[in-house]
């Protein structure tokens, strides 16, 4: 039984895994308008003052200090950049500060105000995202708001996490366990012991507060130093997660927001990953079954044969690797992770379909390790571009705390393979990866309610390979002013990445504060 490189259930970047895109025809939708129009400011759960106006929610006195900055923005680039301040432990807002990298792309016309993005992960940086949002969003939405990223704490440039060398986490990430034997899982606690006294050494005091709900706290200061009375916010993947933590904690706070391709904050770890490698599966038979429809698939016979091939082309990668052009070899784990990569949006299939052919046809793995490369953000030179895979590491330790013991994750496992046979096994265990964590977090794992939020919009791909599209579902069933919008597709998230119906109802949302009729299919 093998696994990816080391990983927790959780690794979904929406906007670092558009190698190609694609976009389907538009589908007529029906909107009803709300209360309220284009007003803004006008949160649900907002108290009235002795005028009969609407007053917001009292920020923490103890936190004066921080909810009452300026940002002062310097130019830098095509963008503007600044840093926000925030307390590293809120407990104790008098103790040590970390500062959050933030960047602003303006609005090319008459501003509404700021739209708070952040791009998934956990580990993704909302800088990097802001590079390619004229790529993404459409030019109504540029229009009318300043798109504001910022980098979550312990990501990119905001008090990063560093626990490990590049040369390591190379290592890392080719790692193949056996974790049938007693050997395998040694190999797998030694690795997950290295990764955790890492993290610990070189990290300092964040550490222990880079869970979510800390940086949904973040997210309400950056609010109020920009200068709004509402949070607009617009988050895929885990930065749904994001959002909806912080519409549970500042209920009268939310603006307009939009979560896109949704976790499910009620989940455990282990739930996590079953949900996920169930739909990793049915992405790949989405997969297999266009790539036999065309000209030139490397896959022979029907479905089941393609997906046995891709399965027995992994399994001979774990005996002898593929060789590369750069002279590194792809192991079983780099080349499930370039497989599962090109899964997440359907403009990847043919890159994919030509890496497997490489694969098969050539035994040449060149293909497929650009692939994961790609994913994990390592660049030619050896180095990585970002920190998202140590991120992902700790965030998710901190989030999901260790349920259970190494019998339970057997036998989970085993149901995991039993599931889904290609991506089963690469998502178990990852409770012994966090076992070592020598850092206790609150958890972020329960249903939310935000009651008295403004109406939020979630939108969910029906063949979501991340995010299943019934996480979607749940979500908004738990958001007391959920509304859903279903993209019927395949891929990882809808704007920017599917039809000009997702889009039109994603923009009459922000920019004139249309929401869609809930269950509106596109």
């Amino acid at each position: 039984m093998r696994r990816v490189p080391l990983t927790t259930s959780l690794a979904a970047v929406a906007a670092a895994v558009a190698v190609l895109t694609g976009c389907s025809s538009p589908t007529p939708m029906d909107r009803v308008e709300p209360t309220g129009g284009e007003e803004r400011g006008s949160g649900a759960a907002e108290q009235e003052s002795s005028s009969g106006e609407p007053e917001p929610d009292p920020e923490p006195a103890e936190l004066a200090e921080y909810y009452g900055q300026q940002l002062d923005w310097q130019e830098c680039g095509a963008r503007e950049c600044a840093t926000v301040t925030v307390p590293v432990d809120y407990a104790e807002p008098a103790g040590e500060t970390i500062e959050l990298a933030v960047q602003r792309r303006s609005a090319d016309g008459e501003s509404l105000g700021s739209l708070v993005i952040n791009p998934g992960g956990p580990g993704g940086s909302g800088l990097e995202m802001l590079t390619t949002v004229d790529q993404m969003f459409s030019g109504d939405l540029l229009a009318r708001y300043d798109v504001v990223a910022f980098d979550p704490r312990g990501v990119g440039e905001s008090a990063p996490v560093d626990c490990v060398s590049d040369a390591e986490l190379d290592e890392l990430r080719a790692a193949d366990y056996e974790m049938d034997t007693q050997q395998g899982i040694a190999d797998f606690r030694a690795d997950a012991r290295r990764i955790a006294e890492g993290c610990a050494a070189g990290s300092g005091p964040v550490l222990r507060h880079i869970d979510t709900r800390s940086a949904a706290r973040d997210m309400d200061v950056l609010r109020a130093s920009l200068g709004e009375d509402d949070l607009d916010y617009l988050g895929y993947s885990y930065g749904t997660l994001l959002g909806s933590v912080y519409a549970e904690t500042f209920p009268g706070r939310v603006g307009r927001m939009v979560l896109d391709g949704a976790m499910d904050p009620s989940l455990t770890a282990s739930e996590i990953s079953r949900d996920q490698a169930e739909a990793f599966e049915q992405a790949l038979r989405a997969y297999v079954e266009d790539c036999q429809a065309g000209p030139q698939c490397p896959l022979d016979g029907d479905v089941e044969d393609g997906m046995e091939q891709i399965r027995t082309l992994l399994d001979l990668a774990g005996e002898d690797p593929l060789p590369t052009a750069d002279g590194r070899e792809l192991t079983a784990p780099l080349a499930l992770s370039g497989i599962l990569t090109a899964l997440y949006n359907v403009g990847n299939w043919p890159v994919l379909t030509s890496a497997l052919e490489q694969a098969i046809g050539q035994s040449d793995g060149s293909q497929l390790m650009f692939l994961a490369d790609f994913q994990a953000g390592r660049t030619e030179d050896g180095s990585y571009r970002d920190n998202s895979t140590e991120a992902n590491w700790a965030i998710n330790c901190l989030d999901h705390p260790v349920r259970g013991n190494l019998e339970q994750w057997r036998s989970e496992a085993e149901d995991l393979a039993e599931a889904a046979p290609t991506f089963g096994p690469s998502l178990s265990y990852g409770d012994l990866l966090c076992e070592p964590w020598s850092v206790d977090g609150d958890g972020v794992e329960g249903p939310v309610q935000a009651a008295g939020a403004a109406p939020i919009l979630v939108v969910g791909t029906t063949g979501d390979p991340a995010t299943p599209y019934r996480w979607s579902e749940s979500l908004t069933e738990q958001l007391a002013s959920g509304t859903l919008l279903t993209y019927e597709g395949e891929g990882h998230t809808a704007y920017g990445s599917s039809n000009a119906c997702v889009t039109e109802a994603v923009d009459a949302y922000l920019i004139d504060g249309v929401v869609p009729e809930d269950g509106t299919m596109c």
